[in-house]
């Protein structure tokens, strides 16, 4: 049945790592119909992809669990039903946790999951070319993901056919949101649909960071002053069937919602304000206006979207190296100069052993870890320095190398070295491209199928 009520949605995260405390607060306090999970940046899921091939039950959000013990009670006591991406790399696995965690707070939730995002299979029908230019078949041999963006048309399904609780994978970060307000609205029968279409995209785009719409990542001292950053509240849009929208927060949190945060967040990752291309439709962000109606409520008008592309864009996720780091500290009198001594001694006995360092850098944090030499002050040598010492390896062998030349400093190097770290790491490299949307057939698992 078509909803003729205006809905709202809660932004329980704008990211894998997320706070947990705002999204309690307001699937507490929200009166919310949707709270919406966002966990995927573009390594994520090839990152969950090589956690889930060492350990089979693995390859979702960390944070899963955690989230859902805590706001699961609240939200089954206020019929709020959630639809989130951390299913990552394993959305079987992902659903199987949410229903045993259903189970364990004794709740009647229902629990389903979209999987198919995953067409690592389908690589001889990506386009041969990356965004780039590159050749996507040199990725071949070397990748550990391939998802596509698919977009919010299983999640409508499964709320339709009762869902509670939605986990998906690789869905774009807008179609969490457009999922339910084309589940409630039913928009595309609208003649207007586009207009609709817009102003759900527009809602999904300035909602997907959680709280950088409500001064995170905002906060400049004396410039951009936001206060309440330490209880900062996250974002509660509201929508209504005609596609007036809406974006407020609850009242007894920190930040803000103004004019002024909502135009930061309107232009964040957009390349071409009249192209925001998702895959449920390509949106015009250029007529979008924003109106303080009060304190902390802001609406939002003047958003349109065009028809879904033709293609889907995949991120192939693959090995790119192996990196190796180490780190020591310098005080005192003479520090800098100690520290440039430091690392002279680690460059050249990385030179002298041959290693094959296909990339390396060195920094002296505190002097140009940032900006390199641009805007160094000579005038006065610093207190204390950090040498900073990371290369690029084909092996993890040779990687670890540059950490063990570093910790050796403290006996081999200049005097008073101290707080030596070392580490090794694989890096994950992605490449974009796209795939023919017949390719990728996403579907439903779990109680709503």
């Amino acid at each position: 049945m078509v909803s003729t009520q205006t809905i709202r949605l809660g932004a329980g995260a704008g990211y894998g790592g997320d706070r947990i405390e705002p999204a309690v607060q307001l699937a507490r306090n929200g009166e919310l119909d949707y709270l919406i999970f966002e966990g995927l940046a573009e390594r994520t899921t090839a990152l969950a992809q090589m956690e889930k091939l060492e350990d089979t039950d693995r390859g979702y959000n960390s944070l899963l669990e955690e989230r859902f013990h805590a706001v699961l009670p609240h939200c089954a006591e206020n019929g709020t039903r959630i639809v989130t991406n951390m299913g990552a790399a394993n959305v079987p696995a992902a659903v199987e946790k949410t229903t045993q965690i259903v189970s364990e707070l004794d709740l009647e939730l229902s629990v389903a999951g979209v999987v198919g995002c995953d067409v690592v299979d389908e690589f001889d029908h990506f386009e041969e070319e990356s965004f780039d230019g590159e050749s996507i078949s040199e990725y071949r041999s070397s990748a550990v993901s391939a998802n596509a963006y698919i977009g919010c048309g299983r999640i409508v399904d499964a709320l339709a056919k009762g869902a509670d609780i939605v986990v998906t994978g690789r869905v774009a970060d807008v179609s969490l949101y457009l999922g339910p307000l084309l589940h409630e609205f039913d928009w595309k029968r609208d003649a207007d649909h586009e207009k609709y279409l817009g102003q759900g995209i527009v809602l999904g785009h300035l909602m997907e960071c959680a709280g950088q719409i409500t001064g995170g990542y905002f906060a400049d001292p004396g410039y951009k002053d936001i206060d309440g950053l330490d209880e900062l509240g996250f974002p509660i849009a509201e929508a209504s069937p005609s596609g007036d929208v809406r974006i407020t927060k609850l009242p007894e949190t920190g930040g803000e919602v103004s004019i002024r945060t909502c135009k930061e967040q309107l232009l964040y990752e957009i390349h071409d304000p009249s192209r925001y291309i998702t895959p449920d439709g390509i949106a015009d962000f250029t007529g979008v206006s924003f109106t303080q109606e009060e304190e902390d409520v802001v609406t939002v008008t003047g958003a349109v979207a065009a028809p879904p592309p033709e293609t889907l864009k995949v991120n192939i996720g693959y090995v790119e190296s192996y990196q190796g780091e180490g780190q020591i500290s310098y005080a005192g009198p003479g520090a800098e100069e100690r520290a440039e001594l430091a690392a002279d001694i680690v460059q050249s006995r990385l030179e002298s052993r041959d290693i094959e360092l296909r990339e390396i850098r060195i920094d002296l944090i505190g002097r140009d870890s940032l900006h390199g030499e641009i805007g160094v002050d000579h005038s006065e040598s610093p207190y204390e320095v950090r040498v900073r010492v990371a290369g690029k390896c084909s092996t993890r062998d040779e990687a670890k190398w540059i950490g063990r030349e570093v910790q050796t400093l403290y006996t081999n190097g200049p005097a008073g070295g101290g707080g030596a770290t070392m580490n090794t790491s694989q890096i994950v490299g992605i490449v974009s491209t796209t795939i023919p949307r017949e390719r990728v057939a996403p579907k439903i698992i779990g109680d709503s199928t």
